[in-house]
């Protein structure tokens, strides 16, 4: 890998820590160095840091920690209007708008990046946020005294009605497709990152740019070293390169981790083809 050892560390150490100790706005700052390694840190933690306190002023001001709609309001309003945050057709198809660097240089992201900000807004008040892993659009969850609302980061927290949210997933699942619990279920906050980050690689990987897919893979397996998949990944593509040594280290990597049955016989013959050239 050609990261820095003061940009791979702090992306290791995430994969080390437990879930719940996983401070989300810091690690996707971590990942966003990734791609910009000459970039410091210190102005973006400050912006956050900012954004945070003023949603506690306005939701202070106007009584809005008492209740739901309260929080969304001060939420929106902070993040939105008076930061301009937001998501344009043309974000969706801007590999720069999963980098949180770049979003809060431009105020235009992906809504899993949006998701982070809001995420990470709320949390600093104390208050109960989650991402949902909802096909197609991501979303976040806000929870309190027993009621909750699905919103829409990409519009400024638009709440989602259910038909809304059943017309969203029969367009990304087809018209058999219903509404499941698993559709409200929250996120782990590692979970919301390889979300994060799955936007880069399968752009990468579609436009062919497999060097750039192959780093994009790499930094996902040092915050989520337990996802088999990228260990594949990172064979297959390390293959297609000609990097047949790191390719069947990957693939060692994989088989060692499980992954299903059908793609672990697929590794073992690649596993063979190339131990049979590095011979």
């Amino acid at each position: 890998m050609s990261l820095s050892a003061a940009i791979r560390d702090p992306l290791r150490k995430i994969g080390e820590q437990a879930d719940g100790d996983i401070n989300l706005a810091e690690a996707a700052l971590a990942i966003a160095a990734a791609d910009r390694p000459r970039a410091g840190l210190e102005p973006y933690r400050r912006h956050l840091a900012q954004m945070a306190q003023e949603v506690a002023v306005h939701a202070g001001s106007s009584r809005g920690a008492s209740d739901l709609d309260g929080q969304i309001e001060a939420l929106s309003h902070v993040v939105c209007r008076r930061y301009g945050y937001g998501c344009d057709a043309e974000t969706f198809d801007e590999m720069e708008a999963a980098n949180l660097m770049r979003v809060i240089d431009s105020r235009r992201g992906l809504p899993v990046v949006l998701g982070i900000l809001y995420i990470h807004a709320a949390r600093a008040q104390g208050w109960t946020m989650a991402g949902l892993d909802f096909p197609l659009h991501f979303l976040v969850r806000l929870e309190h005294a027993g009621e909750r609302r699905i919103l829409d980061p990409a519009s400024g927290l638009r709440v989602m009605e259910p038909a809304e949210l059943r017309a969203l997933l029969k367009a990304a699942a087809g018209n058999e497709a219903e509404l499941a619990p698993a559709h409200y279920a929250a996120m782990d906050n590692r979970a919301i990152l390889y979300r994060m980050q799955n936007n880069v690689k399968i752009r990468q990987l579609r436009t062919g740019q497999l060097e750039d897919a192959l780093q994009t893979i790499e930094t996902m397996a040092l915050f989520a070293p337990d996802a088999a998949e990228l260990w594949r990944e990172a064979g297959l593509v390390n293959a297609r390169l000609d990097n047949f040594g790191a390719a069947v280290t990957a693939l060692e990597e994989f088989l060692r981790r499980g992954g299903d049955p059908a793609a672990r016989r697929e590794a073992q013959e690649l596993l063979q083809r190339l131990r049979a050239r590095l011979n």
